[in-house]
């Protein structure tokens, strides 16, 4: 019996130190946290007063993916993500922000638009955005409106 015993434990732990060692297709450890920092931000002023689009950068230096599951404006009632693909606009549920990688909304690629524009915004002004993630707290962030011609540097 207690060399059954024995046996059991010695499989047990062999078992526990294979399950370190094994791959989930993921370099995720189980601890790991997403780490966002939103940066870049603009909404070019827009040409028509019930719609605009918005850009920005989200940086995860952590050690797990997130994603950007939605986003709430002061300016509209209601902002939907869009990836842009072979010149043409779809609606996104979400964005993915890999782990130590990087979410970029730009011109030509992926973007919000808001739509039902409370106040068409001017250059100058701020646009508040409050960003939804899957696993991360919600980030609020003021960006500020530039004139339709800008274009982020770098």
């Amino acid at each position: 019996m207690r060399r059954l015993a024995a046996s059991a434990a010695a499989l047990a732990l062999g078992a526990l130190a294979l399950t370190g060692c094994g791959s989930s297709g993921s370099s995720q450890s189980a601890g790991a946290k997403p780490e966002l920092k939103v940066s870049g931000g603009y909404v070019p002023q827009p040409a028509m007063d019930d719609m605009a689009a918005g850009y920005f950068t989200v940086t995860n230096t952590g050690g797990a993916d997130d994603q950007l599951t939605g986003v709430t404006s002061d300016v509209a009632s209601d902002v939907t993500m869009h990836r842009t693909q072979s010149n043409a606009m779809q609606e996104v549920k979400s964005f993915s922000v890999p782990a130590q990688g990087k979410l970029v909304l730009s011109t030509g690629g992926n973007h919000l638009m808001l739509m039902g524009m409370r106040k068409k915004p001017t250059v100058g002004e701020k646009v508040s955005f409050v960003l939804h993630f899957a696993k991360s707290s919600p980030i609020t962030v003021n960006v500020p409106v530039e004139p339709a011609t800008y274009r982020p540097k770098g």
